[in-house]
């Protein structure tokens, strides 16, 4: 009776086991590439999605991460004058999803090692020799990262390989080169900042021109419209004026011509 009821399970087990073998599970952000070993071999024109595929147990899948991926590479690079620099740079990439039967007839999964290490150093060496330390450790770094990512992305377009972006992250020089960028960083600093002084200092003697300009100009209109003619009739219009007032009593007219009267006030006694 027990070896009746273990036969059934062991046929369920057997057929368990024979199923899964039949098949490849794709995990997410991945895709397939069937492979028949007994037909013609890599299947073009179809990608496997996620999820169990089935198959005979003598064939394969070939599972590729389509996903984001970053890789970083520490690099040693010679700038325009002989200068040894370090480089830590990080390639993001990915395979171009439809075109990872192409990518797995041509060059496998190991397509980072075979097409992207070997393009990635010579172009940064490449690229590195036409700049000097200091441009490579501060100034020039981002324009040198985009001219190794447009060269990688055009060289491993034909391998079916998407380079996303090729970032610098870190840079080492040696140490006298450093100390002397730093001096030099500096002292560029010091002369931006006479430059300011001088500039802003200049900006105040023209301000300060300008505006005693205006002085002498709204002097010069000013004078050229007052005449000895002027200043007598304002002084006779003050004189009568003030001849009005009830604590005027005297007024002496003047000597001559020219001479405007004097007015002795009252005191009230």
């Amino acid at each position: 009776m027990k070896t009746k009821q273990l036969i059934p399970l062991l046929l369920l087990v057997i057929m368990s086991a024979t199923l899964i073998g039949c098949g490849t599970q794709i995990p997410s952000g991945h895709r397939g590439v069937f492979y028949s070993k007994f037909g013609d071999g890599t299947e073009f024109g179809k990608i496997y999605p996620e999820g169990f595929n089935w198959h005979f147990p003598w064939n394969n899948i070939f599972v590729y991460k389509i996903q984001l991926q970053e890789y970083k590479e520490n690099l040693t690079v010679l700038s325009s004058d002989g200068a040894s620099i370090q480089m830590e740079v990080s390639i993001m990439y990915r395979p171009m999803v439809e075109k990872i039967d192409s990518l797995q007839f041509n060059i496998g999964p190991a397509y980072y090692d075979v097409a992207v290490a070997p393009q990635i150093r010579s172009i940064a060496r490449q690229v590195a020799g036409n700049y000097k330390p200091e441009e490579i450790y501060s100034t020039r770094r981002d324009q040198i990262g985009n001219e190794i990512n447009d060269q990688l992305s055009e060289a491993t377009k034909a391998k079916f390989i998407t380079i996303e972006k090729v970032l610098i992250r870190d840079v080492k020089i040696p140490q006298k080169i450093s100390e002397a960028i730093n001096f030099k960083l500096a002292a560029q600093q010091e002369a931006q900042r006479m430059q300011f002084t001088i500039e802003k200092e200049q900006r105040e003697a023209e301000r300060k021109r300008i505006e005693a300009q205006g002085i002498a100009d709204f002097q010069k209109i000013v004078s050229a419209g007052i005449t000895q003619s002027l200043l007598k009739w304002k002084g006779i219009e003050a004189t009568l004026k003030i001849a009005e007032s009830p604590n005027t009593k005297v007024v002496i007219v003047g000597n001559d011509a020219g001479s405007l009267p004097i007015i002795l006030g009252n005191d009230g006694k």
